[in-house]
């Protein structure tokens, strides 16, 4: 049984309902039972595409203080340095990972440690590959800290994603592999890195939020 994420739970209800409703009208009313047929399948496929879309798989989760995981289930698009102007004021290794609408939307703690920081900035809706996206679009920006690393995690909407859910809040202590966030409609996530920091991933790599690990600290 495919399990759903909370955040799609109240979507889903009324995406059934208002797809059932249409359905009955138009199978009392309608003046064709092809085109009526037509309209079921094509209901069932929308929301065949949304459950999917809201899943929540089980996984296994990488728990280790000595590694990096991934923010986010999706496909690596950038790596490389960047000045990162928000909280460090300093050049950063950059890893982008975009989440098309078929990818897990879940987002998840690369890291054990503190909130150090947390921010919701409203901005645009470039799509989330473009260079831009990153400090125009809207986003949250989460740095989490602790004895061996200080990360920042952004996450990005995209030309469909309208609307980006972070649990952060600063001083919440946080684990691993949990969950970060959720973001919805197809987006990116951001992780700003130490430049030492040596990748253990390659572009267009697929990751998984919560397993794939992104590298090991020094």
């Amino acid at each position: 049984m495919v399990k759903i994420h909370k955040e799609g739970r109240g979507f889903l209800t009324k995406l059934f309902t208002f797809l059932s409703i249409v359905n009955i009208f138009f199978y009392l009313y309608g003046s064709s039972f092809y085109l009526t047929l037509i309209l079921f399948i094509i209901s069932f496929l929308v929301f065949l595409f949304f459950l999917q879309f809201f899943r929540n798989p089980r996984i296994t989760k990488t728990i280790d203080k000595n590694l990096i995981v991934s923010p986010a289930n999706g496909e690596v698009v950038h790596i490389g340095e960047i000045f990162e102007d928000e909280y460090y004021k300093e050049k950063k290794l950059l890893i982008s990972i975009f989440m098309s609408p078929f990818d897990v939307h879940i987002n998840r703690n690369p890291i054990s440690g503190i909130v150090k920081y947390y921010k919701y900035h409203k901005g645009k809706y470039l799509v989330a590959w473009h260079p831009k996206s990153s400090t125009k679009n809207e986003r949250t920006t989460t740095v989490i800290d602790n004895n061996q690393i200080s990360i920042l995690v952004r996450q990005i909407a995209g030309l469909v994603a309208r609307r980006i859910i972070n649990y952060s809040t600063v001083g919440k202590k946080i684990d691993q592999s949990n969950q970060l966030g959720f973001i919805k409609f197809g987006s990116r996530a951001d992780i700003f890195l130490p430049l030492g920091f040596k990748p253990n991933v390659k572009l267009k790599q697929k990751t998984t939020a919560g397993v794939t690990v992104l590298g090991k600290l020094n």
